[in-house]
């Protein structure tokens, strides 16, 4: 009987508080929950989004019931707890489910060197995790270039911006706010190399082109020590042309929505390849999160570009990043949004620059929504007068606007 008692007392503990990832499956379909619980006795309470659960325990077998806002019941699952894992069946409405859950697991921050041996050109949730990370980690790491070529310039990928990763960051779960910094992005070798051809998207089509030059060179030599990279084999006019290095990423995202497996030259909501050039060193980048861990991507290492990517490959080289990875608990955005010493940038990401432009205006506009509850026209007064629109991408499958305002300018409106 004493043995017995231990044990049930360990199976409460077990299931005392903490957050558990809940997996309901009806018609074959997974749909992910963060599911907050607490036992008192035999009494269970917690939470879900939205819904109150409430429910019992008793002799490791547990009954919950989810109720709206409104009072009524969103659904009901029944089953068996077993350390810090849990199943059984349920209903959610009139449709049944099966379900698991398992407690998050939490360990210490720590730094963590990261060797990929493989990239991807996808960005998906059905890739496996290179590595689970833990809320607060840092990660040490690097990118081949977009046409898979390392430090050496050893070939290690095909081509079409292979990514490093993915990260599944323990304890993310959809509708939070997935957060990496930027603490480190270096470039890793003395070469790069670019486009040579201006985009039509950004031509007037009735408009007589330049004169070609059908044997000019776009290769660049990349002086890291003095700062800046020239053309290796400059025609008489760019002999002295020198541009500033300025080493960004243009790939850095989760997995998409639903199973979509998307191409790694692609962006949207997720992020993706966004070849925003304020992606550099000191940068923070706020992501929308699809899936249990976010399944985060990086890659595509520049070593300068223009505002828009303008000829479809920018100085294209290795890179190697330290990151530290955070996380807002039930914070949802819907596009990705930057934050840097001076300014705070949201995305807009769309079809058409126009709709880029609505996109970006409505993301800068929710953030200081939320962060300083302005209303409508104390949005339209701080906006009038400070928005700042930068073109990131013109090139890639969708157009990608940053609307940005200074810090300095939020500085006196208090939160």
């Amino acid at each position: 009987m004493r043995l017995s008692l231990l044990l049930f007392t360990s199976v409460l503990v077990s299931a005392q508080s903490g957050d558990w990832l809940l997996t309901t499956i009806s018609f074959g379909a997974p749909q992910y929950q963060r599911l907050e619980l607490k036992v008192d006795g035999e009494k269970v309470t917690g939470r879900s989004g939205n819904l109150t659960i409430e429910g019992t325990l008793r002799n490791g077998r547990i009954e919950l019931e989810g109720k709206r806002p409104n009072g009524s019941i969103a659904g009901k699952l029944s089953g068996t707890l077993d350390g810090d894992t849990m199943k059984g069946e349920g209903t959610r409405g009139d449709t049944p489910v099966t379900w698991t859950a398992r407690r998050f697991k939490t360990a210490a921050p720590q730094t963590r060197r990261f060797e990929p041996t493989e990239f991807h050109n996808y960005f998906s949730s059905t890739i496996p995790p290179a590595l689970t990370i833990f809320p607060g980690d840092t990660v040490e790491s690097w990118s081949v270039d977009s046409g898979g070529g390392d430090a050496q310039g050893k070939r290690r990928s095909n081509g079409g911006n292979p990514l490093t990763g993915p990260f599944y960051v323990e304890g993310v779960m959809p509708g939070d706010t997935l957060v990496v910094h930027f603490t480190r992005l270096r470039l890793t070798r003395d070469s790069a190399e670019s486009g040579d051809r201006i985009t039509p998207s950004a031509l007037d089509p009735f408009e007589k082109p330049a004169k070609e030059a059908p044997n000019f060179d776009s290769n660049w030599t990349l002086d890291r020590q003095a700062g800046f990279a020239r053309l290796t084999k400059p025609t008489q006019k760019l002999a002295a042309y020198r541009v500033p290095l300025k080493p960004m990423l243009g790939c850095v995202g989760v997995a998409p929505p639903q199973q979509q497996s998307i191409r790694s030259g692609w962006l949207g909501p997720y992020g993706g390849n966004m070849d925003f050039n304020e992606l550099v060193e000191g940068v923070t980048v706020y992501l929308p999160v699809f899936h249990p861990g976010a399944l985060l991507f990086i890659g595509d290492g520049h070593a300068a570009q223009g505002d828009g990517e303008l000829t479809g490959d920018a100085l294209e080289t290795s890179t190697e990043w330290t990151i530290t990875v955070d996380f807002r608990k039930d914070k949802s955005i819907r596009l990705p949004r930057f934050e840097n010493a001076e300014y705070w940038m949201a995305s807009g990401i769309a079809n058409s620059l126009p709709e880029a432009v609505q996109y970006a205006t409505s993301n800068l506009s929710g953030w200081l929504e939320d962060e300083y509850g302005l209303n409508a026209s104390e949005i339209a007064v701080v906006l009038g007068t400070g928005v700042h629109y930068e073109i990131a991408e013109l090139v890639d499958p969708q157009v990608h606007v940053v609307a940005k305002i200074a810090k300095s300018m939020l500085a006196p409106i208090p939160k």
